[in-house]
């Protein structure tokens, strides 16, 4: 507590005051008794020089001689009761030979009382002629007293004799001592009051600063919504402006940071990529959710050193700003991410860390990889009747003496693939028109049970040739379809058409059909072969193929899936397949009422 301002201030206001007060009071006290002193002296030096003038001192007999008039002389001289004055002859050894005191007392013919009075120094140099002063501790009384020697001249300039004085300094310095008393209780009530008064002006000047300080401490704990009151013009109140006007612009810059920081945060934490954030040491510092999810990170591989080497991003040199930015390709858990990196910087281009940005191109890669297998499946499919035309159509070229029944199956067999070709790229053109929108559907109300029977119309060569037992469902209240008749034909005689390929000789085929308010079902139902749980999300990809070769065999272009969901969902409706393989397959078509 004593180390804050205000005690320091008080304490050196006190000390200043005493300081102050002790060299006005010593001043004082030195002056008072310089003066006293002063006027002590030249009272003596009067009294003696008045009794010289008014005397016959200057006469030429000896003092020894003029003893009575002498003593008579300085007894007619009232002098206070503490003070003294002594006649000394000059003859031989000194003697006093009158005095003012009645103090004298003979010893062996001598004033030896009188002697122990006087200084004997001042006696000296008063027999040398000169006029001298002092200040002596009278030995019996412990008294301070002042003593003067005035030698007395003759008229020839010997000296006669020495008029010695005294004068008890006790009530001078009684005074003094009570003006010590007298300025010591001043000094103390000074230092009372001003101790009194420089606590409440370091309170005025600590006061507001220590509100600063609390203010500023609440501050720095992340409170910004604080302002002191401005109580005066000076530089203290100057101080607490400038304050609430920094809180102010804090409070201000601080909003528009968390603005920034909010929309950051958001498009962090939203952004379709995974960002990270590593800092030249290799600890991570910052992970969005995407991030985290893609590299299965927790919240505890935050500050934390991570490996990048899995993401192809090695070899860093933070002294050399090109081996710091770049990209790669990885695959993680079956996904496929393009990564690029760069640096970030403080304002003196120092390398801090680096930025990683994970792209998720899984999408595109399957795309591209769906490309380059339809490309290479149209090619094969193509290639193969067109390899058989070339060579069936070589072969009767070259050969002069060819029976008609052989050219005739020659000529069966390149136009069978001819008509291969043909519905492949029927199919292919008819895709394409419905991937860029140009194939037009004509909805109309469809009698469901009606569909259904000519599909069956249509496949009854086909169904008599396996012997296949269909079973058909249709309530006789089924609402009818909304649809394009001749494309809902097709997807029927498609769908249909493969569960009777793929079920075995003397197999049964389910037909059965159901409507509520929106939509209408169609449920084909088989005993086949089925498809594999694996191969169930890539059935409807076109010149897909469980089996590639059997289904090739069959006649199929691969592309009859495909047509058939892109058809349905193009008239608003869906197509799901659910199969076991070896146990047979069940698709349902769903299409909105009329």
């Amino acid at each position: 507590m004593f180390n804050s301002i205000k005690y320091r201030f008080i304490t050196i206001y006190f000390l200043l005051v005493l300081l102050v007060m002790s060299i006005v009071g010593t001043f004082i006290i030195n002056r008072l008794e310089s003066q006293q002193l002063q006027n002590v002296t030249e009272n003596m030096n009067q009294t003696l020089n008045s009794i010289v003038k008014t005397s016959n001192f200057m006469t030429n007999k000896d003092w020894r001689d003029q003893n009575v008039e002498i003593s008579n002389t300085l007894n007619e001289w009232r002098l206070p009761p503490d003070e003294s004055i002594y006649a000394i002859t000059s003859k031989n050894v000194p003697e006093i030979i009158a005095s003012t005191t009645n103090r004298e007392e003979l010893i062996d013919g001598k004033n030896a009382l009188s002697y122990k009075a006087l200084n004997p120094e001042l006696v000296l140099s008063s027999l040398n002629g000169e006029s001298t002063n002092t200040i002596v501790l009278n030995s019996t009384s412990e008294q301070r007293e002042k003593h003067i020697a005035l030698p007395i001249f003759s008229s020839d300039g010997d000296v006669r004799g020495i008029l010695y004085m005294t004068h008890n300094l006790s009530n001078i310095y009684g005074v003094i001592d009570d003006a010590k008393i007298i300025l010591t209780y001043a000094t103390v009530i000074a230092l009372f009051i001003t101790s009194i008064l420089g606590y409440f002006i370091a309170n005025s000047i600590t006061g507001p600063i220590s509100d600063l300080t609390k203010k500023a401490s609440e501050m720095a704990k992340g409170n910004f919504n604080q302002k002191v009151e401005v109580k005066s013009d000076d530089e203290i109140g100057n101080l607490a402006s400038m304050f609430n006007y920094l809180t102010g612009e804090l409070k201000t810059t601080i909003k528009q940071m968390d603005l920034e920081k909010s929309k950051l945060d958001t498009i962090f934490n939203y952004m379709a990529e995974g960002v990270l954030a590593v800092d030249k040491d290799g600890y991570l510092i910052h992970a969005n959710p995407i991030a985290k999810e893609i590299l299965s990170l927790d919240t505890d591989a935050l500050y934390k050193k991570q490996n990048l080497e899995n993401l192809k991003i090695e070899n860093l040199n933070y002294y050399d700003a090109n081996t710091l930015q770049g990209e790669s390709l990885v695959e993680l858990n079956d996904c496929f991410y393009k990564i690029k990196y760069a640096p970030f910087k403080r304002e003196n281009s120092e390398n801090l860390g680096i930025i990683v940005v994970l792209q998720d191109i899984t999408k595109e890669h399957r795309l591209d990889t769906l490309r380059k297998e339809f490309v290479a499946n149209v090619s094969h499919e193509l290639k193969t009747p067109i390899t058989t035309i070339k060579t069936y159509t070589e072969t009767i070229l070259d050969s002069d003496d060819m029976n008609i029944d052989d050219a005739k199956y020659f000529l069966n067999v390149i136009d069978r693939e001819n008509n291969r070709m043909a519905r492949l790229v029927s199919d292919l053109l008819q895709l394409s028109n419905m991937d860029y929108h140009n194939y037009q559907f004509s909805l109309e109300e469809v009698d469901t049970f009606d569909i259904i029977n000519q599909t069956l119309e249509s496949l009854n060569v086909l169904i008599r040739e396996k012997q296949h037992k269909i079973f058909i469902d249709v309530p006789v209240e089924i609402k009818n379809i909304m649809a394009d008749r001749h494309a809902l034909e097709q997807i029927l005689i498609n769908i249909v058409s493969n569960a009777i390929k793929y079920t075995e000789d003397g197999g049964e085929i389910k037909i059965y059909a159901k409507s509520n308010f929106f939509n209408v079902s169609i449920i084909v139902e088989d005993n086949g072969i089925g498809v594999p749980q694996e191969d169930i999300d890539r059935i409807f990809e076109r010149f897909y193929r469980v089996e590639k070769g059997r289904s090739r065999a069959m006649g199929g272009t691969g592309l009859g899936l495909s047509i058939a969901r892109q058809m349905t969902r193009a008239m608003g409706g869906d197509i799901k397949m659910e199969s076991a393989f070896g146990q047979g397959t069940k698709v349902t078509l769903t299409f909105k009422t009329a």
